[in-house]
């Protein structure tokens, strides 16, 4: 059975000297943040944020930084959530994870009766990249061995614009004919049978990366195939029982991955930072925000429900009057027009090319606007 093969060119992990760059730009005495799903997915959904990629490559701790900026975000889980989330997945994995199998049977098994007998490999060992190894060679195993596997969070390695990120799905599931199945435990309801929509959303994109992960593992893995359906396992109802549905993530993982191939590579983006730039909260505001509008951002108002930054690049794009405050879908109409100032200019005819189709658009609009307002004085 061949082994990993080593990591080359763009699959290298970051050399000692960007490891020892990386650090300086997070703080001397601030451990780093790992990547986790969520931020991946996040990060691919606007592959078009520098300040994002390094931050996040480098392990900055972006809600601390928000923090020190004076702009915080509402981010996190709260107590109790957190607590039933945890309870709600022990109960699924419980008894060796019976009602986990028997739920993943019923939605992906096909027919005869659920498995007996599942293997759950020990998955211990020495840090992200131990247990890293550990997890692929127990994938391995189990799909040299035939049978049923059930690995509870394993930890998968992801290169994403040259740094290696270290995820941790609930569950991976090993089918005997070796197809390996990602399984996603969340503790939204799902009522009659559906859950919410955009939480759902987020779940299949933050699946799919686990998906690509896993898939690095499969190339060098004789006879294994990771499944492109993810089992998701919710609350049913409002009950602590627990209800499956299959997600399809082909689009979510064809998405993710050519985002996450667009992403500059961190060493490139920290090349052209200013010297002496840090992100360690324990700078001085001026500092921090000389630092982080060192780096170009690509903000949109999607972005405030996935990035701690997200408040400070917004009062920063309406100071500027930036277009990008009202979404992406204004700035791709607006083409050229890059501020507010410049958009109500050219609508009043007093900027821009009449030949350009986002000036006459506007210059339309304002003029339908207008003969609108006066037949409303007219018929008062």
């Amino acid at each position: 059975m061949p082994g990993p093969t080593a990591p080359t060119g763009r699959d290298a992990p970051p050399t000692g000297t960007l490891r020892q760059r990386l650090a300086e730009l997070r703080g001397p005495a601030v451990a780093p943040r790992p990547l986790d799903a969520r931020a991946l997915a996040a990060l691919a959904a606007n592959p078009g944020c520098k300040r994002r990629a390094l931050l996040d490559g480098a392990g900055v701790d972006k809600g601390a930084l928000a923090s020190a900026l004076g702009s915080p975000a509402p981010f996190g889980q709260s107590q109790f959530a957190f607590m039933r989330g945890n309870a709600f997945e022990a109960r699924v994995k419980a008894d060796g994870g019976t009602e986990l199998m028997r739920l993943l049977h019923e939605r992906l098994g096909g027919s005869g009766e659920p498995p007996r007998e599942v293997a759950t490999p020990d998955l211990t060992a020495a840090g992200p990249e131990g247990r890293a190894a550990r997890t692929a060679l127990a994938l391995r195993e189990a799909t040299e061995a035939g049978g049923w596997a059930l690995l509870d969070h394993p930890m998968l390695a992801l290169e994403v614009a040259g740094s290696p990120a270290y995820l941790e799905p609930d569950a991976v599931v090993v089918h005997p004919d070796g197809t390996w199945t990602v399984v996603e435990i969340k503790s939204f309801p799902m009522i009659d049978g559906s859950a919410d929509a955009a939480k759902v959303g987020a779940a299949a994109r933050q699946s799919a990366v686990y998906v690509l992960a896993l898939e690095r593992v499969a190339e060098v893995t004789d006879g294994a195939r990771v499944g492109h359906r993810v089992l998701l396992v919710c609350p049913k109802d409002f009950s602590n029982l627990p209800a499956a549905s299959v997600m399809d993530v082909r689009k979510q993982r064809a998405v993710t991955r050519r985002q996450l191939t667009r992403l500059t590579r961190v060493e490139e983006i920290a090349a052209a930072l200013p010297e002496g730039a840090s992100f360690d909260p324990e700078r001085s505001p001026e500092d921090l925000e000389s630092a982080v509008e060192s780096v170009a951002a690509a903000y949109a108002p999607e972005c405030l429900s996935a990035c701690e930054l997200a408040f400070h690049c917004r009062a920063r794009a309406r100071s500027e009057g930036a277009v990008e405050a009202l979404g992406r879908g204004v700035r791709g109409e607006l083409g050229g027009l890059t501020t507010v100032a410049g958009v109500l200019a050219a609508a009043a005819g007093k900027e821009g090319d009449p030949a350009d189709p986002a000036v006459a658009a506007l210059r339309r609009a304002a003029a339908l606007r207008a003969e609108a307002l006066e037949g409303r004085a007219a018929c008062r």
